[in-house]
């Protein structure tokens, strides 16, 4: 004779703050203990970004000249802080697109705990990978020569504004992340990574491209971004005579709380209905 147990369900977890937090921190952690242990993926990362700025600073700095005067290499810098930004997007779709094939998503979604904090301890773990990459470039780009030449305050409100660029982009990443898979979530984000980075003012004034061109770069997020921490950093820019031109500290604002605005209700609204 056999007795048969039932084995109740796990109990969610409510979604009270305090349990969004807890467990928010508990993925966070999770994230950060897989880079610990598997760290090739991010020096890979970091190693890029530096090639770029080596690869622009001395390679092709020679035949840049700045429009309005003074050095290249300050010009180059704030546009690949924000460049960086855009590349860690593809980091952000690989890593939720590899939790959602491999099942992992599934099997938190089926645990005791709050749904919000899965995307939430991702977001995290990303800003912070995000604020080492932009310790680490601004060190390589004291190295080259680059300075910071404003106030200590100007200078934290440009990083500000680039880390909230690359918060923007994260929930852009993690949308990716969610509907696309293995090496389609590759080629897409670096279809979008790429275009949405070098059609800016990060390497080249606008002004030097065909007019229809020069205004899409204006009207670029990563553009406003960069010509405001340009401003902020006291380094030398270009004199556009557009409305975002002369907006752009505005606009470095505006355009990443469009892109929260419309990614992270996506994103939200996309993880939902993973179990449909």
């Amino acid at each position: 004779m056999t007795a048969t147990l039932d084995r109740p369900a796990p109990a969610a977890t409510g979604g009270g703050l305090g349990n969004v937090l807890t467990d928010s921190v508990t993925l966070t952690g999770r994230s950060l203990a897989h880079w610990v242990r598997n760290p090739a993926t991010l020096i890979a990362s970091l190693a890029f970004n530096i090639v770029m700025v080596l690869m622009f600073a001395f390679l092709f700095g020679g035949a840049m000249a700045v429009p309005d005067g003074g050095s290249y290499r300050e010009f180059l810098m704030p546009g690949m802080f924000a460049m960086t930004m855009i590349f860690g997007i593809s980091m952000t779709t690989i890593a939720i697109s590899t939790d959602v094939e491999r099942g992992v998503t599934d099997r938190f979604r089926s645990m005791p705990m709050a749904p919000a904090a899965i995307l939430i301890g991702r977001a995290v773990a990303d800003m912070l990978f995000a604020v080492v990459t932009l310790v680490v470039m601004m060190l390589v780009g004291l190295a080259i020569g680059w300075r910071a030449n404003g106030s200590v305050g100007a200078t934290l409100g440009a990083m500000g504004l680039i880390l909230l660029l690359r918060f923007a982009l994260i929930w852009v990443g993690i949308f990716l992340g969610l509907v696309m898979r293995g090496q389609e979530a590759v080629a897409g984000v670096q279809t979008l990574e790429f275009p949405l980075g070098f059609l800016s003012n990060a390497f080249v004034a606008p002004s030097t491209m065909p007019g229809w061109l020069g205004a899409i770069a204006e009207w670029n997020p990563l553009s406003s971004t960069v010509t405001a921490t340009r401003v902020l950093f006291g380094n030398p820019g270009w004199g556009g005579g557009s409305w975002v031109v002369a907006n752009a500290s505005l606009m470095a604002v505006v355009w990443p709380l469009v892109i929260l605005a419309v990614f992270l209700p996506l994103a939200v609204r996309r993880y939902a209905s993973l179990s449909d």
